[in-house]
C-alpha cells in the first residue's frame, strides 16, 4: 500500500488520538529539551515531522519557537491548525519531504516513524529532513524497539465514554518484525457509528537506524534509551539524535 494511503487510515483515528494520545507531547518534552530541545533560542525555526494533532506544536510555540508541521493525515492537520493556530501546517507524505533549508531542528515523536514500514522508505524520510535542515541543524526523533513491542504491544484495552467507545487489540510478530493494533471505534452523532482499522508499525533494529542515518548525510548519531538514560518509566524506547555538518565540513 502505498505511504500516502496508508496516512489516510489515521483519518477516523484523529479525533480519538487528540482525545487520549495527544499527551505524549507533555509527557515527552522534558526528554527533549535535555536531547538538545532546550538550546534553542526563541525565533528559531523547528520541523514537527508527523505530527499529529500538534500538541507538541501548542508547548514549541509557547517558547516563541516557529514551527512548521507536517503530517499525512488531513484530519491530523485538520486538528492541528485548530489546536496550535500560531504553526503553519502542511499535508504531506514523510517520505517524499521537500522542504527548503531553513530549520535548525526537525521533531518526530511518540514512535511515529516505526509506521514507515520499509528501510528504505525510512532513510527516503532522512534524507527529506537533512535536506530541510539548515548547517549544523539536529534530528531528534524516538522509535520503539523490540523490547518496547514485548512489553507493550499485547493483549487489549478498551475507552468508554459517553459519545463514543473504543477497543484496541494489540499484537507483535517477531518473526515479520511488526506491530498492529487493531481498533473498533464507535462514535455517536444521528445514530452510533462504527469504524475498523488496522494500525501497523515496523521494528527496526538500531544499529539499521544509525546506517540510514548515515547513509543520509547525518553525523554524530548518538541514541539514549529512554528508561535507562533519560529517567523516563517506558521499556523499549529509544531516542536518537543526529546532526547535519556544518557549512564546509568534510
Amino acid at each position: 500500500m502505498p505511504e500516502s494511503d496508508r496516512s489516510r487510515d489515521y483519518d477516523p483515528f484523529a479525533w480519538a488520538y487528540n482525545r487520549h494520545w495527544g499527551g505524549f507531547a507533555e509527557r515527552a518534552l522534558p526528554l527533549l529539551d535535555w536531547l538538545g530541545l532546550a538550546d534553542l533560542p526563541p525565533g528559531a525555526h523547528v520541523l514537527d515531522l508527523c505530527c499529529g494533532t500538534g500538541q507538541l506544536a501548542v508547548a514549541l510555540t509557547a517558547r516563541g519557537l516557529k514551527v512548521h508541521g507536517v503530517d499525512g493525515s488531513p484530519e491530523m492537520i485538520a486538528i492541528a491548525k485548530k489546536n496550535a493556530p500560531e504553526a503553519s501546517f502542511e499535508v504531506s507524505d514523510a517520505r517524499s519531504l521537500d522542504l527548503q533549508p531553513g530549520f535548525a531542528l526537525a521533531l518526530s515523536t511518540f514512535d511515529s516513524l516505526n509506521h514507515v514500514l520499509a528501510l528504505e522508505e525510512l532513510e527516503q524520510v532522512f534524507r527529506g529532513v537533512w535536506g530541510a535542515l539548515l548547517p549544523a541543524g539536529r534530528f531528534i526523533f524516538d522509535l520503539n524497539v523490540e523490547a518496547g513491542y514485548r512489553e507493550r504491544w499485547h493483549g487489549s484495552f478498551g475507552i468508554v465514554e459517553d459519545d463514543h467507545a473504543l477497543i484496541a487489540r494489540s499484537s507483535y510478530d517477531s518473526a515479520g518484525q511488526t506491530g498492529h493494533i487493531a481498533i473498533t471505534l464507535f462514535r455517536l452523532g444521528e445514530g452510533w457509528h462504527r469504524a475498523d482499522f488496522d494500525l501497523v508499525q515496523r521494528c527496526y533494529p538500531p544499529a539499521d537506524i544509525v546506517g540510514a542515518l548515515e547513509r543520509a548525510g547525518f553525523e554524530a548519531v548518538e541514541s539514549f534509551d529512554a528508561r535507562v538514560d533519560l529517567g523516563s518509566n517506558e521499556v523499549g524506547r529509544l531516542y536518537f539524535v543526529a546532526s547535519k555538518p556544518e557549512e564546509g565540513s568534510g
